[in-house]
């Protein structure tokens, strides 16, 4: 019986697609915004910024800054793949201080498809209202109140928007070249308002099967990489991975499959990606449960892993916040530094995403007070 050969190689995390996805409701005529909170988040969704493209928002924001005056400085990221687009990191303070106690960040690019900004009453709908452009809005008026009411000072507080964190985090890993370290870094993402004690971890894999192409009437003389795959997943749907108290089970999602040209044609390629939240141990652990688990397939498999990590533990130690456990990955472990770390924003994860993405004007009215709250803690 001749051994099945897996071999590793690190890729990078693809974007997923959502080219079907479209909003499930028709637009309706917007109605106007007045605060300051929504007219800057009205200004930031209306701005594409699908990961890759996030060249236009972050100038809008810059200029935004600028004209608040705010000292503001633009780092360059590079194009993402394939692409001649800029694409650059936003970063802010009062004053000539770039060295400050407290770090306030977030991500301005989204995931696709876009769709605009729309009013409805009392929500607002629009791709990238929730995750995170609602915790940009929040945290740079946060700021801006407490600037306007003399709480602030240089040296105090510095803001952070980064491009990049759906795919890869690029933005925030760039950011590290700053040369800055915090006492407290406070991270925008939808937590129903609620402070984040920890989230799980990630990693993802590729697995490929190599056949033969041949006639479906002769499948004696081909070999079939969907017959060679779909056994190797079902192994995987059903092996038992790490379990915590905190974050519950390790769980594994099929996201692609593709394989074969036609239903009479043995199917030479086949291929599926995986994502993986992990709730416990680390992305070494489950590697070699995955690879023991498809030797049992007893098929010639090439198994790509992407870089990942484990759980994430995050501060939640501030009065007055209920808190939350989140199945989602962040770019907190992607921020270097011996710093305290919190997870804050407005909206739910169970609508970032979706064909349904929105908020509520109360969410983005209250995460200002929160953000508030958190960055006068962190400096007390």
């Amino acid at each position: 019986m001749r051994f099945p050969t897996l071999s590793l190689l690190l890729l990078a995390h693809q974007a997923q697609a959502f080219q079907g996805q479209h909003p499930i409701h028709e637009p309706s005529i917007s109605s106007t915004s007045t605060s300051p909170l929504l007219k800057l988040h009205k200004g930031l969704v209306e701005h594409e910024s699908i990961t890759g493209n996030e060249h236009n928002v972050a100038k809008y924001l810059i200029s935004y800054l600028k004209d608040q005056n705010f000292t503001v400085e633009s780092q360059d990221v590079g194009p993402w793949k394939g692409s001649t687009n800029p694409r650059e990191n936003v970063f802010a303070y009062i004053g000539k201080q770039r060295k400050t106690r407290v770090l306030v960040s977030s991500h301005i690019d989204t995931v696709p498809p876009f769709w605009p900004y729309e009013r409805r009453g009392d929500e607002i709908w629009g791709r990238g209202t929730v995750d995170a452009k609602g915790s940009v809005a929040s945290q740079i008026i946060a700021v801006e109140e407490l600037l306007a009411a003399g709480t602030l000072e240089e040296g105090d507080v510095a803001l952070l928007f980064v491009v990049g964190e759906e795919v890869g985090g690029d933005g925030m890993k760039k950011a590290n070249d700053l040369g800055l370290s915090w006492e407290t870094a406070i991270f925008g993402e939808p937590t129903e308002l609620k402070l984040a004690s920890g989230h799980k971890g990630t990693m993802g894999l590729e697995i490929v099967a190599k056949g033969k192409a041949g006639h479906s009437g002769y499948p004696e003389l081909g070999k079939s990489a969907n017959a060679m795959l779909v056994p190797a997943l079902n192994l995987l749907l059903n092996v038992e991975l790490p379990y915590s108290e905190k974050y519950g089970n390790t769980t594994l999602n099929i996201g692609t499959m593709e394989g074969g040209v036609a239903a009479n044609v043995i199917a030479e390629n086949a291929g599926a990606k995986i994502a993986i939240r992990l709730a416990d141990g680390t992305p070494a652990v489950i590697e070699k449960i995955i690879l023991d688990t498809l030797l049992k397939a007893d098929e010639e498999l090439d198994v790509f892993f992407s870089s990942g990590y484990g759980p994430v533990y995050i501060d939640s130690d501030v009065p007055g916040f209920d808190t939350i456990v989140v199945n989602y990955g962040t770019d907190i472990p992607n921020l270097e530094g011996d710093h305290k770390k919190y997870l804050y924003g407005p909206g739910t994860i169970m609508m970032a995403h979706s064909d349904h993405e929105h908020l509520e004007v109360k969410d983005l009215e209250n995460a200002v007070k929160g953000y508030k709250a958190l960055i006068e803690h962190a400096l007390k």
